[in-house]
């Protein structure tokens, strides 16, 4: 690797653009440490207790909830939500856009002996389809933002779905970055270590009337569903502002700090305007070089949370990244599966467009002297 020091006026003050667990503000530590006498105590008491209702009505604010929708959490991260679904909110089969990796897991955890096979709409890594409407699918899946190759989705109801069927959007790396209109989906779950600035081990989930009545419905059937995976259980527990087992109360914390900080700089749609701003930067400095090339082509499906960008074949992706973290900027590998000669940038709502701009002053840097 060839050894470049980066000019300090060039590099950014804080050289975190890692795709989660994502950069955590000075701020949210000082508000952990105001209220560290919550850690270390009962879950099952009021403190934690009033803790996960103030999330919840800040999460109920950010994302302006209709009349009857709940925010649900529980233990396990996005990636047992998928289970959760499964076991919890499929009747018998589901339909699924899936345009990266983490879509794909969601058909994984959907193709079991209880359900029929999924339906699937697979794209090419870079790419997007569109999800019709298929006459047996009562739970139709797809991920907002796919943060494995920088493609997003809208969240928009399936033309010509059954009244009944269930609009369930994975949004961990978009929840809290892309603004949408809840109206149009049933479900919205995420871990809050992209946007949020926390650590993972939760999962969140905004709940319509109809898909809280679906996980009731299913819950009072013969079905087996482990108590963990059991999104009746989930939503009883979330109702009186608890989990089933000990929640993290210190992704809790960063998490409240964070989402106060959101709503003081104008909640979601600012949110948006900001993620949207950092991710534009980076796309037009890659389109104004030879060398360089937004990953995914149509820009109405590019992530403005997560900007994938190709280097020519005659650079060396892994030197520009070991380059770069050597001079303290973090995280900018391509997801390790998709083994594209590329670059990945996090723009959450967190990261400052100063950064970004210092971040492509040093990318800048750096390939003119490979």
């Amino acid at each position: 690797m060839p050894d470049i020091t980066i000019p300090a006026d060039l590099l950014p003050s804080d050289g975190r653009f890692g795709s989660g667990p994502s950069k955590i503000r000075s701020s949210q530590l000082e508000h952990l440490i105001a209220n560290q006498a919550i850690l270390g105590t009962s879950h099952r008491q009021a403190p934690v207790k009033d803790l996960v209702a103030r999330v919840q009505r800040h999460l109920h604010e950010l994302f302006g909830l209709p009349e009857g929708y709940e925010v649900v959490l529980g233990n396990g991260g996005s990636t047992a939500f998928w289970d959760v679904a499964a076991a919890s909110l499929a009747r018998n089969r589901s339909a699924h856009l899936s345009f990266g990796e983490f879509g794909q897991k969601c058909v994984a955890a959907h193709t079991t002996p209880w359900l029929r096979q999924p339906h699937v709409v697979l794209s090419a890594p870079g790419t997007r389809g569109t999800l019709e409407a298929i006459a047996d699918a009562d739970v139709y899946a797809w991920p907002h933002n796919e943060t494995s190759t920088g493609v997003s989705a809208p969240v928009v109801r399936v033309p010509g779905a059954a009244p009944d069927a269930l609009m369930v959007v994975d949004a961990t790396s978009a929840a809290g970055g892309i603004d949408f209109d809840a109206r149009e989906m049933d479900v919205y779950y995420f871990a809050p270590q992209k946007n949020f600035a926390s650590d993972g081990g939760l999962w969140w989930a905004l709940m319509s009337p109809a898909a809280i009545a679906r996980a009731e419905e299913i819950a009072a059937t013969d079905r087996y569903i482990p108590e963990f995976l059991s999104l009746k259980t989930a939503i009883d527990n979330s109702r009186l502002h608890q989990t089933l087992n000990t929640p993290a109360l210190a992704t809790l914390l960063l998490m409240e700090s964070q989402l106060e900080w959101m709503m003081s700089r104008g909640g979601l749609g600012a949110a948006a305007e900001h993620t949207a701003q950092s991710s534009g930067l980076l796309y037009s400095w890659a389109e104004s070089r030879s060398d360089v090339t937004p990953f995914v082509t149509n820009p109405e499906h590019r992530s403005p949370v997560v900007a994938t960008l190709d280097l020519d074949d005659s650079i060396d992706a892994t030197a520009v990244t070991s380059i770069l973290r050597a001079n303290g900027i973090l995280d900018t590998e391509p997801y390790r599966k998709l083994g594209r000669n590329q670059v990945r940038v996090a723009t959450f709502v967190g990261v400052d467009h100063a950064d970004v701009e210092k971040l492509i002053a040093s990318l800048d840097y750096v390939l003119e002297r490979l």
